[in-house]
């Protein structure tokens, strides 16, 4: 089995750079075209996840929302891992061939090209996930504001006419205050209880209860989403040291094949 060490340059083989000035060490060409792969493999990857996470979805048993992040962060794990490691791997590979540069430091510019790649990489993906993700802001903010169904139940009632939009509104922006603030304050809550006796015919001890289960449910959605948002921030930060490890490797390994059969 061939052996895939770097060739060794003694140090008295190694000969001063050109009079024309010393040649840069980062092969930029080989860097973007790393990045550029690594970035498309990264979008087609992040959008058959998408498409597989939607097909394993139904609307009448849906994921928890700890199984939905632990299932999403090992899919970018593994979005990073691959490419990182295809982008690496052709940075390697596409670089030129440093002559009368001694192994060690050939090593150490191959991982760093790998890391450029993915740095570069990273950058590219990021921003047309926030170029894309900035049409969706405001189905964002509206799925953000306080659960439908804690608003119906609230006001749910035998009597034939309904709560009116305004009604609802101003309701929700309410609820949504008291999950950002812990509970709702003794005025808004006394307003509140009122709404719901004019609105529904229940006693003031009802209406209280129903204030309570409002409330409780939108602070739980909100808790949710804020320990979803912690450990999917995690993960990312997890794959995203992996990937640079990746692309490091792949690039040394790359490298050595490169030098190898020049």
């Amino acid at each position: 089995m061939a052996s895939t060490a770097y060739p060794v340059i003694p140090e008295e083989s190694l000969v001063a750079p050109a009079a024309g000035g010393p040649r840069s060490a980062v092969s930029w060409p080989a860097v973007i075209a790393g990045a550029v792969v690594a970035s498309a493999v990264s979008l087609v990857l992040l959008i058959l996840g998408s498409g597989v996470g939607l097909a394993m979805a139904s609307p009448w048993s849906a994921p928890s929302v700890t199984s939905f992040t632990v299932m999403a962060g090992v899919w970018f794990i593994i979005i990073q891992w691959a490419a990182s490691a295809v982008g690496g791997y052709l940075t390697g590979r596409l670089r030129t061939r440093w002559v009368d540069t001694h192994s060690h430091e050939v090593f150490f510019r191959d991982t760093a090209h790998g890391f450029l790649a993915w740095s570069l990489s990273t950058v590219l993906v990021a921003a047309l996930l926030i170029a894309a993700g900035s049409s969706a802001l405001g189905g964002a903010k509206e799925a953000a504001a306080p659960d439908t169904y804690a608003l119906d139940s609230l006001f749910r009632t035998a009597l034939p006419d309904g709560v009116s939009p305004t009604t609802r509104t101003e309701v929700g922006r309410m609820l949504a205050r008291a999950a950002a603030n812990g509970g709702l304050g003794a005025d808004d809550r006394h307003y509140l209880a009122e709404v719901v006796i004019a609105r529904t015919g229940v006693a003031p001890a009802d209406a209280e209860a129903r204030i309570d289960d409002a409330v409780t449910a939108v602070k739980s959605a909100a808790d949710n989403a804020r320990k979803a948002a912690s450990a999917t921030a995690l993960f990312t930060a997890l794959a995203m040291v992996i990937g640079a490890f990746i692309a490091s490797v792949s690039a040394a390994l790359g490298g050595q094949l490169r030098d190898e059969h020049p």
